[in-house]
């Protein structure tokens, strides 16, 4: 026997080509489909409305379409209270916990639509207290009650601003033809915005930042107050350093691209002048360090964190080498953030992406088109990717925030 649902969907249905993928999937799972309200929205801010019958053949594809349907904004009709479950043992979920994307979700408790504080991907939602949040696995413990199922659970998608005129920029596609100097531009306007609305602007950068003559416009951003929290690897901090110290990037003179003698030591040497500080701050209050990023951070309390990896020398030892305790670092200091800056670091940028709710956007700038595409594609469609040299990119960005 067929089975038969109804479903609604809200939003920008049209202009985010979201009504199509609804079709679609509904084919793709043996399914047919009958429109029974259909409402376009008018103007800018007035939503479209979709109402429609759903049918397969099976109730095992049944599910798996509203598993897909969810995804895009549809809610079942008839869909009652989201379904709980106590946890048992820490860390261990049942097999059909809900699974979080990262638009913003809604779960329904007592005939009500309760937002979901701390939205980010690949988490649970635990419910206590008529209240909603999401949750790692990792983070699980016996007795917190969880979602499972798809009954009960409204994902709102990342929709298309349908004001033309507004940040044309912020369309999710990756061009090296893209001019620069327009990219800044409007990167710069983004910034003014966030700050307006009173939300962070954090910088996740790799050590290619250094590398490309980048470390002294960003270290005068920091100066001006344009950075709330700086996130990278221990490679950053090390080669800032040993710039700071020694003039020169992986041993190589920064004054004029030639390899120093003996400047492949340089970057440990770097690390052994922090070791007998006890830490970049102690460097910075000591006068050992007098310039570059991690030395503005320190001066003007801009807060960072250093993620460890298996690859690092040192690590220096403001690095964390425990990667939860990491994750939740970089989880801290992006809550409340409107922008974030991505600076050529591949690993940093996805890990970073995968925390974030869908509408906080992330400007990506990397000289490989490959690395802005991969944080788009592994979840963070927000992602506005600048295919350029990063040094480039932040030196024609401080010059117009100072213009």
């Amino acid at each position: 026997m067929a089975l038969t649902e109804i479903i609604e969907a809200e939003g920008h249905l049209i202009d985010s080509h979201i009504m199509e993928r609804i079709f679609d999937m509904v084919v793709e799972y043996q399914g047919r489909f009958e429109v029974e309200k259909f409402h376009i929205g008018r103007t800018n801010s007035e939503a479209s409305q979709l109402r429609m019958r759903v049918e397969t053949p099976t109730r095992e594809l049944m599910d798996q379409l509203l598993g897909q349907l969810l995804g895009l904004g549809c809610v079942p009709v008839d869909a009652g209270d989201a379904v709980l479950e106590l946890i048992k043992k820490d860390c261990c979920a049942p097999e059909d916990f809900y699974s979080t994307t990262n638009h913003r979700t809604m779960v329904r408790l007592d005939g009500e639509w309760i937002d979901v504080g701390k939205q980010r991907m690949d988490a649970t939602v635990v419910v206590s207290d008529k209240q909603a949040e999401c949750r790692k696995l990792r983070d699980l413990k016996a007795g917190d009650q969880i979602v499972v199922g798809m009954r009960g659970i409204r994902v709102v998608p990342d929709t298309k601003d349908r004001d033309r005129s507004s940040f044309s920029f912020m369309s999710n596609e990756v061009s090296s033809e893209r001019q620069v100097e327009t990219a800044v531009t409007q990167t710069v306007a983004i910034m003014k915005a966030v700050r307006e609305q009173g939300k962070k602007i954090v910088v996740v950068a790799g050590p290619v930042v250094v590398h490309t003559g980048g470390a002294n416009p960003l270290s005068e951003l920091i100066r001006l107050g344009w950075v709330d929290a700086l996130l990278a690897g221990n490679a950053l901090a090390v080669h800032d350093i040993e710039a700071a110290l020694l003039g020169t990037s992986l041993g190589i003179r920064q004054k004029d691209g030639r390899q120093a003698e003996h400047g492949h030591r340089n970057h440990m040497r770097a690390i052994n002048a922090i070791y007998n500080c006890g830490s970049i701050e102690g460097a910075v209050e000591q006068g050992r360090l007098k310039t570059g990023v991690m030395y503005e951070c320190v001066k003007h309390k801009v807060p960072f964190v250093l993620a460890g990896s298996l690859r690092d020398d040192g690590p220096l030892p403001d690095t964390v080498t425990d990667m939860n305790e990491a994750q939740n670092l970089y989880t801290k200091h992006i809550e409340n953030a409107g922008v974030v800056l991505c600076l050529s670091s591949m690993l940093h940028s996805i890990a970073t992406g995968n925390m974030l709710p869908s509408w906080v956007k992330m400007v990506c700038v990397d000289i490989n088109p490959a690395v802005a595409t991969k944080v788009s594609d592994r979840g963070s469609s927000q992602t506005v990717g600048v295919v350029t040299d990063v040094g480039l990119f932040l030196d024609l960005l401080i010059r117009k925030i100072k213009d």
